[in-house]
């Protein structure tokens, strides 16, 4: 059991570390990475030369004998809700960290890029139920708070229901929203749900990954319990006929989940407790901030 100097220690290292990049790395990025979202509507006005064709409002023009507009101001503030998935499987890690611990220093890392651009943050812990849900607020003391429920909320259940999660995300938050969903995506049958989501919301997928979900090392005859289930099974991690199946399942389970993630047209940056996901994030920022301007 962690004491409370423990815990404020350990938030507070987080949040120096986190506050530092996005105070030097992230600065004016931000905003850009997400336009055109929380557009609200402002007046019709006729068409100009020049103005985007979708612009324009057919049931206005049909009554007025003339090209009219929808004309949009930006909202001044952005909505950001962190998707946590808290199963058992989190708490796996073979190198440094665990795949929770990797998941709790992005969100915290994304819920003070809210806070220090003024705008709303909320999250969602889950399993295979809702466990805690926080509405979007702004203020570093609810950001403290999400990254304190992160590292050490204790959840109810020990499976994984990404549809049910989704599902909830769709039906309690009728504004439009950024999503990040970070999960290490255990199961796949979540396709619809996120399709639905991603029309309401701008969803952006964070699988979690550990290299030993990739690779068995040669450590002979073990006894592996499924976190989720609990189910025990042995296996020779020695053999090498085990070791090339179970990578190859591996690769199928990782190419089936990007499919997804390609056919819903869902933007997905995988994170590895093997590397530092910063320069993998910066990365995926700036190529989002790219293809914006370019209009894809």
């Amino acid at each position: 059991m962690r004491s409370t100097a423990e815990i404020l220690k350990k938030i507070r290292r987080l949040e120096i570390r986190t506050r530092r990049i996005v105070e030097t790395a992230f600065s004016g990025e931000y905003h850009s990475v997400f336009r055109g979202h929380g557009m609200n509507f402002d007046e019709f006005r006729e068409y100009q030369l020049g103005d985007e064709i979708r612009t324009i409002d057919w049931n206005v023009t049909a009554r007025m004998s003339h090209p009219y507009v929808r004309k949009y101001i930006e909202e001044r503030e952005l909505t950001i809700l962190l998707m946590v998935d808290v199963s058992a499987s989190g708490v796996f890690g073979t190198v440094s960290i665990s795949k929770r611990e990797l998941a709790a220093e992005v969100a915290s890392l994304l819920a003070f890029c809210a806070v220090n651009n003024n705008d709303n943050v909320g999250l969602l812990l889950f399993t295979d139920k809702t466990e805690l849900y926080i509405p979007p607020k702004k203020s570093r003391t609810h950001a403290l708070r999400i990254i304190r429920e992160v590292l050490y909320y204790e959840p109810a259940h020990r499976g994984t229901d990404l549809v049910q999660a989704l599902e909830f995300i769709s039906r309690i938050n009728s504004r439009r929203a950024v999503v990040f969903l970070l999960s290490d995506f255990q199961n796949l049958d979540f396709e619809h749900a996120a399709s639905v989501c991603s029309k309401r919301h701008d969803l952006i997928a964070v699988p979690i990954e550990d290299p030993g979900e990739q690779s068995l090392p040669p450590a002979g005859l073990v006894r592996v319990e499924d976190p989720e289930t609990g189910e025990i099974f042995e296996a020779n991690f020695s053999s090498r006929r085990v070791q090339r199946e179970f990578a190859q399942a591996a690769v199928k389970h990782r190419e089936e989940r990007d499919a997804i993630f390609h056919r819903q047209k869902i933007d997905f940056v995988p994170l590895s407790t093997a590397r530092d996901y910063f320069p993998v994030l910066h990365s995926f920022f700036q190529h989002r901030e790219q293809r914006l301007k370019r209009g894809g």
